[in-house]
Formats: C-alpha cells, sequence, structure tokens
C-alpha cells in the first residue's frame, strides 16, 4: 500500500494568500460605500456614504482633477475607521490636490477645520460639492483656497499662521510635469509635528522616483497596500524633527 503524505503549502504562500484575501475584502467594503442615484436629474451626480452621511459629489468628466478616483475612497474608509488613532475633531487639515472635495467633505464631518486647495479652474466645483454636503452637518464649514503648487506658498500659506495637524492627499502623484513643486509645497506645508496622510496610485516608474525623492525630506511609513487596485497608504513626518 502507498502511503500519500498530505500535502503542506508553503508559509509564504499561504500569507500571500491570506493577504490577498483580506486585501479584496477591504477593498470590497471600500467600494461599497459608493453608489449611483436611481433616479435621473438635471446635474448628474455620484453618491457616496461615509461618516453616517449620504454624500453627493458633482464631478466633471472633462478633467482628471474632478473626478473621484479610487485612491480617495481609500483615504476616505481610512479616515472614517481609524477616528481613535489619527482623531480630526478640531485638527487643523489642509488637502492638497482636493478635486471634487469627497476626501475634505468626510474630513469635516469627523469634526476638523479644513481648507480644501487647488487650481483655480476646479474651485467652482469644489465649493459647491463641499457647500452641498457639510451645510448644516459639520462642526467647521471647510474653506476652499486656490493652491497651484510651488507658487506664491509664502504669500498664500505664510509659515508664521499656515500651522496644519495633517496634509490629506489622494492620488496628487501621477505623469505631470510639477513633480518637483509638488514636493516643494509638501515641505513648505509640513511643520515638526504635521503628519501626512498620502493615498497613491503606482502606474509608472516616475511615481516610484518620486517616493525616493519624497524619503530624503521625510520619514515615510506605508501603513495600508492594496494590491488589487495598485494603491498605497502612506503616513509621513518631516525628518529631523526637534521632538523625535
Amino acid at each position: 500500500v502507498l502511503l500519500l503524505k498530505p500535502q503542506t503549502l508553503p508559509f509564504s504562500f499561504l500569507s500571500e494568500k491570506r493577504k490577498d484575501d483580506d486585501d479584496k475584502k477591504v477593498v470590497a467594503e471600500i467600494m461599497k460605500r459608493c453608489f449611483v442615484p436611481t433616479f435621473i436629474t438635471t446635474t448628474s451626480w455620484e453618491g457616496f456614504h461615509f461618516v453616517g452621511h449620504e454624500i453627493r459629489i458633482t464631478e466633471a468628466k472633462d478633467c482628471y482633477g474632478a473626478v473621484v478616483w479610487p485612491s480617495a475612497l481609500v483615504l476616505c474608509y481610512f479616515l472614517e475607521t481609524n477616528v481613535k488613532q489619527y482623531n480630526m475633531v478640531d485638527k487643523n487639515v489642509i488637502e492638497i490636490g482636493a478635486g471634487t472635495g469627497l476626501v475634505s467633505i468626510v474630513a469635516s464631518l469627523l469634526g476638523a477645520h479644513v481648507t480644501a486647495t487647488d487650481l483655480p479652474e476646479l474651485l467652482g466645483n469644489l465649493q459647491y460639492n463641499l457647500s452641498r454636503n457639510t451645510k448644516m452637518k459639520c462642526k467647521h464649514l471647510p474653506q476652499v483656497k486656490e493652491l497651484s503648487w510651488g507658487v506664491a506658498l509664502d504669500k498664500n500659506f505664510p509659515r508664521s499662521s499656515s500651522c496644519f495637524d495633517y496634509i490629506l492627499a489622494a492620488d496628487v502623484v501621477y505623469a505631470h510635469p510639477f513633480l518637483d513643486e509638488l514636493l516643494l509645497t509638501f515641505e513648505h506645508l509640513c511643520r515638526e509635528t504635521t503628519v501626512i496622510l498620502w493615498v497613491m496610485k503606482f502606474r509608472l516608474e516616475k511615481e516610484n522616483r518620486f517616493v525616493d525623492r519624497f524619503q530624503e525630506l521625510f520619514d515615510l511609513e506605508e501603513i495600508s497596500s492594496f494590491p488589487s487596485l495598485n494603491i498605497k497608504l502612506f503616513k509621513a513626518m518631516k525628518k529631523n524633527r526637534r521632538n523625535a
């Protein structure tokens, strides 16, 4: 009689499979937060459920900056599900590249003083979405401010008065010519105690090089990874902090 030894899978394989299952489970939960309206209106919008609220976002299909990307959903989900460790109540928060404003809306609903920033051509839609979803719902109404990366930072965001507890950024790194200015903007807005929560979708080698340069100025920690979306969530703080 030939006895067959039960075949066992390598631990590394099981570990990777568990990670893959966890990734798919969390991603499915995040994507469940989106919904499509059941009726048609004159203004098209997309719906989301976060912080116990229905959030209605108007997008602009002709502009990358005015579309809700998966990275924004990942950051919103993280803020909602990690309120003890990353408490937003009464914190000064700035979002760079706010786009449609979804992340800023969620941070506002969580109790933060929010400044949502983006390019001038996006501010009208950004303000509309913020007002529509935060009026009479938030402790502090979010503010909208123009921010062109690397431009007039000392004038528009003076270091003496621009003190932020958190910088939020979702999918701000992609194939564009302003990565030097983006890095400069991160550095200018960040104080010794400022925490950066940054979600990034990796598409091109250029993004990996940006991360390498970013780590020259900031201590970078990967908090979560979503391989099925090719997205990573980072926490960062300025290097050489006196309180480190």
